[in-house]
């Protein structure tokens, strides 16, 4: 009767670990990017509006050189050492930014007040050339957006803020210098937050499948919010089981119920 009931709990022993095995580990078609999920994903080729035409508003900062030959020219227009041939970056940019009013407008060095709200980067540089072909000649407008930030938040690497140092960016990049996705990371429901005129909107996107290559927030707009969930049971699961520490703690457990059998049959 003791054996039988010794090879029960034996048997239930392995029945829970193999089962704690198998609902702990994190399956590998949930870690996976681009999956062939419809029929839409066995396309190899994906149409998407690369530029971004984010619209200036208020408050924010924009990096402006005038580059001349007129030493004289260069010094007026540059008064807060953006002309350098060196340049700047970081936080030396937004110091040597103009900040977009409240109103819209932005100051400039001769040409006054110029109103840029809801003009794009190209358009604005457009505008400030034509009015400083009254005052100069031979000379070009660098126009940069400092406030190109995005942040990255939950399961990933390494969360938090990151300054964009390009005219665009898309997620997979975003995701990237986050440090990529946590194996326990819910790549198929992202939520990404964007600002909009009169407060913040969210979408959620499916990374797993290769169709949002052809998204709309395929690329990212300067302040967007990428949120990664977590996997439900996170606590509960293991990227890399650890096999070594399981299987001596079955050995252990099978040696002192051998070692008690044999005591209570003597």
């Amino acid at each position: 009767m003791k054996k039988i009931l010794l090879l029960h709990i034996r048997s239930f022993i392995w029945l829970a670990l193999i089962t704690a095995v198998v609902s702990s580990c994190v399956p590998q078609k949930k870690m996976l990017y681009m999956r062939v999920k419809e029929d839409a994903d066995t396309l190899k080729e994906f149409k998407n509006e690369r530029k971004v035409n984010y619209k200036v508003e208020n408050g924010d900062n924009l990096f402006i050189k005038i580059v001349s030959m007129d030493e004289t020219t260069s010094t007026l227009l540059n008064p807060m050492g953006s002309g350098g041939g060196g340049g700047s970056s970081g936080g030396g940019n937004y110091l040597s930014s103009y900040t977009v009013t409240e109103k819209g407008y932005l100051d400039f060095p001769l040409v006054g007040k110029i109103y840029v709200k809801g003009k794009t980067v190209e358009e604005i540089t457009d505008l400030l050339t034509e009015k400083l072909k009254e005052y100069i000649k031979e000379f070009v407008v660098i126009i940069k957006l400092v406030n190109f930030n995005i942040t990255i938040l939950g399961e990933v690497s390494s969360p938090g803020q990151y300054e964009i140092y390009q005219t665009d960016i898309n997620m997979f990049e975003a995701i990237a210098m986050a440090g990529d996705m946590t194996d326990f990371s819910v790549r198929d429901k992202v939520l990404i937050i964007r600002k909009t005129k009169n407060g913040s909107s969210v979408h959620e996107v499916d990374m797993s499948s290769r169709s949002f290559l052809s998204s709309d927030y395929f690329y990212l707009q300067p302040d967007d919010i990428i949120y990664i969930r977590p996997m439900k049971g996170k606590q509960f699961s293991f990227s890399n089981f650890p096999y070594g520490m399981v299987m001596s703690t079955i050995s252990f457990v099978l040696m002192m119920i051998t070692f008690f059998g044999v005591i209570n049959s003597q």
